[in-house]
């Protein structure tokens, strides 16, 4: 799914994934990734227009990603939509996933500590 997104980015994010795909796992949409997306558009926690993101976050799940860092603060990076997620997430057996933004993820070398 992110493959197909990234075709009509720019030139510098094409390059930057191509080579992250040399240790990033490609998981494939599954029937158990979408029986998770549908329980998320069951939970109304998106709406069948954003199916894709609710995909995204079934997928990562499914894939057993410990967190998803996403610039999408509408529908998944979203404070009310996060804790939903987990409870589908619990509810359908899975564990929970962290989601955060990449600001939050990322440390500069010369940060001094706070």
């Amino acid at each position: 799914m992110v493959q197909e997104e990234i075709e009509s980015a720019p030139a510098e994010v094409v390059s930057l994934f191509e080579q992250m795909l040399n240790f990033a796992e490609i998981v494939d949409i599954s029937e158990e990734a979408l029986r998770l997306q549908q329980a998320y558009l069951n939970a109304k926690i998106v709406t069948e227009k954003w199916a894709a993101d609710a995909l995204h976050v079934a997928l990562a799940t499914v894939g057993g990603c410990s967190m998803i860092v996403s610039w999408n603060f509408k529908h998944i990076v979203h404070f009310s939509k996060i804790p939903l997620y987990n409870a589908v997430n619990t509810l359908s057996g899975y564990s929970t996933i962290a989601v955060h933004s990449p600001q939050e993820t990322i440390s500069y070398e010369n940060e001094e500590d706070v």
